[in-house]
């Protein structure tokens, strides 16, 4: 039947069952908010106060539901806004749809008034991006997206309509297919085989290799990386760690995939690892990383990373194949299916000798002694007092690797964190995301007093969708990991990170019309923790820490895993 453009592409995610939209209207993109107006009672829309705000906050609905996020924004700055939300969603292979739009198709090359090739821009970091100037095209465009979003690695994928292609007047043949039918269309079977875009089967003699090197190792180690999570395959990576009996280091994007709680587990591995995950790297015999891309912040020196063993990588990806760290032998296929097929030919191990030399290390370090409030104290506060399956996103710096190392994330899409990009700004989008996908659990965001200056202003979006999230700022007055590496490496010469200025971020919170906070000690902090949890609307705890605070441990890039600078 005969419908308008904007109208099939509004059809278009309903098939595709999206229910919640992010963005932020503009010129070129007025069509397409035209015609979502007729939408509102099927299609939710989120408005940002700012396009990049609208680019995490998609990316975080996509990690925490494990669905596809959908993301709007006009052409010219608009677009180019999003540019560190989709690198951020591609560096840590999150499924999210951009949809822009540009100046009409005359204007294309004239530098027009907010025109800019998006697409051009973007290509480098999606999975794929589209020009459309065909309306005819709309909706194999849009189903190809989608499939080529969530399909095998998942990825961010954009998606740019010319003005004229979206104009009131313009009209396709469109056919409703739900989703589950998409792959039957013959444009989205070709997609598929031109791009072999799902995930190979496991090839056999590959789990066989893999098995008789698991019958002959001793001291074997796992490592749970980002594709446990985005292939959801944490139910089979704890039955392997399990049947093998062996210990298991998380890394920054593995948190969930693994119970952070389970006795096997050893904590955070790389640059801010535990001495339990780093030590069991250099001495284990057999190292099994499963979605694990051996970034330079696990593997700090490739080189001489786990030189006692045989390393195997799990990965859907044939591309990070040897990448980074060459390996003895590889599988490649999606996390879940993988160790579906190994696990029906392991039988039960026991490494209780190897279990004994590495898990007694995972004894934490003593504190030191303070009358200050400490990140381990705000912390702590945190997780006992909030519900065990609070979702938790982050920015990047000191707070992320606090609250990664004091929090047990016990299921995919619980820790929203920016590894691979480290985007400073990610996490209160983030958990705007978070919250619009999971309106019944609790959504914490935590935050440095560098990064909330970046992201404060979506403050407003969660007072005005009435959004409960509860932002901890780590208040240590300076840029605090930049501080950490100036104290260490560069002779104390604290060059440009001292944050020796405003906002105050209690009134702050106030002037959002939300309930602001500061907490000095401990015991301020688990009374405003828990009023924050009653308040039903967002809160904002401002607390107060050491400047000099630091993560520990720690090792220098390009160091040895095991080299420490600070345990």
């Amino acid at each position: 039947m005969k419908i308008r453009a904007t109208q099939a592409i509004m059809e278009c995610l309903l098939e595709q069952e999206v229910d919640t939209v992010f963005g932020y209207p503009g010129g070129t993109i007025l069509n397409l908010y035209d015609e979502l107006y007729n939408y509102k009672d099927k299609i939710r829309h989120v408005l940002t106060a700012h396009e990049q705000g609208a680019s995490h906050a998609a990316d975080g609905y996509a990690r925490s539901t494990g669905r596809v996020g959908v993301c709007f924004a006009t052409s010219g700055p608009g677009a180019t806004n999003l540019t560190t939300g989709i690198a951020t969603a591609y560096m840590d292979s999150s499924p999210v749809v951009f949809i822009t739009c540009n100046v009409a198709e005359p204007l294309l090359g004239k530098d027009s008034f907010q025109e800019v090739d998006i697409t051009g821009i973007a290509m480098p970091i999606t999975k794929a991006a589209y020009l459309v100037r065909d309306p005819q095209t709309i909706p194999d465009v849009m189903r190809q997206a989608f499939a080529v979003a969530a399909t095998g690695r998942p990825g961010p994928v954009l998606i740019d309509f010319l003005k004229n292609v979206t104009a009131p007047n313009v009209e396709i043949d469109y056919e409703f297919i739900p989703w589950i039918q998409n792959r039957a269309c013959s444009s989205v079977r070709a997609l598929a085989t031109s791009h072999d875009l799902k995930a190979p089967e496991p090839d056999a003699g590959d789990i066989d290799t893999l098995v008789d090197m698991i019958a002959q190792s001793e001291r074997p180690l796992l490592i749970c990386g980002g594709g446990v999570v985005r292939g959801r395959a944490d139910r089979e990576f704890r039955a392997l760690a399990e049947r093998l009996d062996a210990p298991v280091a998380i890394t920054v994007m593995g948190g969930g995939g693994f119970p952070g709680g389970h006795p096997l587990t050893t904590g955070m591995i790389g640059m801010h690892g535990s001495r339990a995950s780093n030590v069991a790297c250099d001495q284990c015999d057999l190292l099994i990383a499963v979605g694990c891309r051996f970034s330079d912040r696990v593997a700090l020196q490739p080189d001489t990373f786990a030189s006692q063993a045989k390393i195997v990588q799990i990965d859907i990806d044939r591309s990070e194949i040897d990448k980074n760290v060459l390996t003895d032998h590889h599988i490649i296929g999606s996390a879940k299916r993988v160790l579906a097929r190994l696990n029906q030919r392991l039988p039960q191990y026991s490494h209780q000798a190897w279990k004994e030399q590495i898990l007694p290390l995972r004894a934490p370090s003593v504190p030191r002694e303070s009358e200050k409030l400490t990140p381990k104290q705000v912390l702590e506060a945190i997780r006992r007092l909030a519900p065990q399956d609070t979702i938790v996103a982050t920015d990047v710096g000191q707070h992320q690797m606090w609250s990664i190392q004091h929090f047990h994330f016990d299921y995919p899409g619980q820790l929203l964190t920016s590894g691979g990009f480290g985007t400073m700004g990610f996490g209160l989008g983030a958990a705007i995301g978070a919250k619009a996908g999971n309106p019944d659990k609790v959504v914490v965001h935590t935050t440095g007093d560098g990064c909330f200056r970046m992201n404060c202003h979506e403050l407003a979006t969660v007072e005005h969708y009435g959004l409960p999230i509860i932002t901890v700022v780590f208040n240590n007055g300076t840029l605090g990991m930049v501080r950490q590496w100036q104290n260490l490496i560069y002779n104390k010469r604290f060059s440009e990170t001292t944050l020796d200025r405003g906002p105050d971020f209690v009134k702050l919170a106030e002037a959002y019309g939300l309930k602001g906070f500061r907490a000095a000690t401990m015991g301020e902090m688990e009374e405003a923790f828990r009023q924050a949890l009653e308040a039903g609307r967002g809160c904002v705890i401002d607390c107060v820490l050491d400047m000099d605070e630091m993560v520990r441990p720690m090792v220098a890039g390009g160091s040895h895993i095991t080299e420490f600078l600070l345990k």
